[in-house]
């Protein structure tokens, strides 16, 4: 701007900043414009004013416009479930996800999964209860998980979701549709009034693979379609309107994230899966556009502010939720995970999904959960049933890991899966190796509750759900008032993250237009918020 032949000039009432606590404050003022502007001081920002050719007024360097967290990523994500942001907090299984969390988001506006994974339909249901009670007609979304050798919960998950009228859902872990994901979304379709075709079931399709996004970008497959008409799931209306809608409305990119994850790198996933959207998009020429969101690694300002400027339409977090108070996870584990680093992960064998291999991201600091449960799948495939596992190896597993006979762990899951899933039972009666799974399963089962409940005698064995999102998180606010587990609250980390977002997006505006910020003015800190931070809920105005 300096090289024009008439140069432009900043006039306001107000003198630049040019310290850099000046500035910094300059640069939060996010409802205001910025200036950055030569003072016989050096550089200078200031907020208000106006901009003029030639004049008396200072050289105009750069400038940002106003910048509100809303106005980053999709507003059709805003519309379309009704929140003041365009951010999800995700589920975490096992309740973690817990229904606190997803009440105190849905009444300052945000868009939360309750984790209803691994849950019996009972404690589903008395959340959904709450929901009704507690925030009715404001947005929230449940957790839909697959898991192979448990079609049974699927099932009746989702038999659960219709009865109550759940409208938005998160599919999880899925690596092929299956009819009960199907089912869920067709049973909304609808005519509207204009004729379009109206999805009631919202369906938010969680994934780390270019192969299982198109599943969810495509109209629901015939033959699944056509399977449930038969049984009369579906009406022969909704099966008609099936092939002119997408199955999920929303697909969220999943990259190096806590729990199940393939654990690549978004700047890579990212934008492929966009270009998939777009060919999809074009293909079917859908009236409303898929919106694909961000997941993974998102634990600060300056990553979210990076998904969005590679084209998220929201973002999603999970790890740094599990450490405020409103999660499900024990105050034990909560000070874990405050205490974790970039570096303090590992991969571990998933319960859900043991005999397949298929691993999860897990805690490694302060746990011998990793490699207690890597020991147990390496007996999984060296031998063919307990009673194959060699005598000394077995007494050491039963002394360290399981601290009881393995018959007794045995006789448990018979109990447990009597209530649960008697199928499993019924797989198992013939297959000492599939009897072995379900054993090594219970440690891996009992150790994400064990963590959730706090167990102080079993503190070495929780499995604590965790991506490197959760490292980059403590780092950011470490000296802030975030740094103690006691001050994170689900809300206040969602405004910071959001709020440094914006704060980003609009310093990386100035620095493209050859602007220097001092390093101590270019890092958002969160300090605590007032009220009047947080605004109205969308589904409260």
């Amino acid at each position: 701007m300096e090289n024009r032949e008439t140069p432009l000039r900043w006039y306001g009432e107000r003198y630049p900043n040019t310290d850099p606590a000046g500035i910094y404050e300059v640069l939060t003022d996010l409802d205001q414009p910025c200036f950055i502007v030569v003072t016989p001081q050096g550089i200078g920002a200031v907020s208000g004013g106006s901009v003029a050719a030639g004049g008396e007024g200072l050289p105009l360097l750069a400038a940002a416009p106003p910048l509100l967290p809303h106005r980053l990523g999709s507003g059709a994500f805003l519309a379309a479930h009704g929140v003041r942001l365009p951010y999800m907090a995700g589920a975490m299984a096992g309740g973690i996800a817990s229904a606190d969390m997803v009440i105190a988001l849905a009444r300052e506006g945000f868009l939360a999964s309750y984790g209803a994974a691994g849950l019996l339909p009972e404690t589903i249901e008395k959340a959904l209860g709450r929901f009704a009670a507690e925030i009715p007609g404001l947005p929230y979304a449940v957790n839909l998980i697959h898991s192979p050798s448990e079609d049974r919960l699927e099932r009746e998950a989702v038999e659960l979701f219709l009865r109550h009228g759940v409208r938005c859902v998160e599919a999880s872990a899925y690596m092929g549709l299956t009819p009960h994901v199907v089912r869920y979304r067709l049973a909304g379709l609808r005519r509207g009034e204009s004729g379009r075709v109206a999805a009631d079931n919202r369906l938010i399709a969680k994934v780390s693979r270019t192969e299982t996004a198109e599943r969810f970008m495509r109209p629901a497959p015939a033959t699944l379609v056509s399977e449930l008409l038969e049984q009369g799931l579906i009406t022969s209306d909704q099966a008609a309107l099936a092939h002119h809608v997408p199955l999920a409305d929303d697909i969220t990119v999943e990259a190096d994230s806590g729990g199940h994850t393939d654990r690549r790198p978004l700047p890579a996933l990212l934008p492929t899966i966009l270009r998939l959207r777009d060919t999809v998009q074009r293909e079917h020429r859908y009236p409303e556009q898929i919106r694909v969101g961000a997941a993974g690694g998102l634990g600060t300002p300056a990553a979210v502010a990076a998904a969005f400027a590679m084209g998220a339409a929201y973002v999603v977090t999970g790890s740094v939720n599990q450490s405020c108070l409103e999660s499900g996870a024990s105050s034990a584990s909560r000070v874990m995970l405050a205490e974790a680093g970039i570096a303090d992960c590992e991969m571990a064998p998933a319960a859900d999904m043991f005999e397949m291999g298929v691993e999860l991201q897990v805690l490694k600091k302060g746990t011998l959960f990793p490699m207690r449960a890597k020991r147990l799948y390496q007996l999984y495939l060296a031998y063919e049933g307990l009673e194959s596992i060699p005598a000394a190896e077995r007494a050491k597993v039963e002394q360290q890991i399981f601290r009881r006979p393995l018959e007794d762990v045995w006789q448990e899951c018979v109990g447990y899966f009597e209530r649960r899933d008697p199928e499993q039972l019924a797989r198992a009666a013939g297959s000492p190796k599939r009897r072995m799974a379900l054993v090594f399963r219970w440690y891996l089962g009992m150790s994400s509750r064990w963590a959730v409940t706090g167990d102080p005698d079993r503190a070495m064995d929780y499995q604590v759900w965790c991506g490197p999102a959760m490292g980059s998180f403590n780092d950011w606010v470490t000296g802030s008032y975030l740094k103690t587990p006691g001050n994170r609250r689900v809300a206040d980390v969602a405004h910071h993250l959001m709020r440094g977002a914006a704060f980003h997006t609009r310093l990386a505006a100035l620095r493209t237009a050859g602007v220097h910020i001092p390093a101590t003015a270019a890092d958002y800190r969160p300090v605590p918020l007032d009220a009047s931070a947080y605004g109205s809920p969308a589904g409260a105005r």
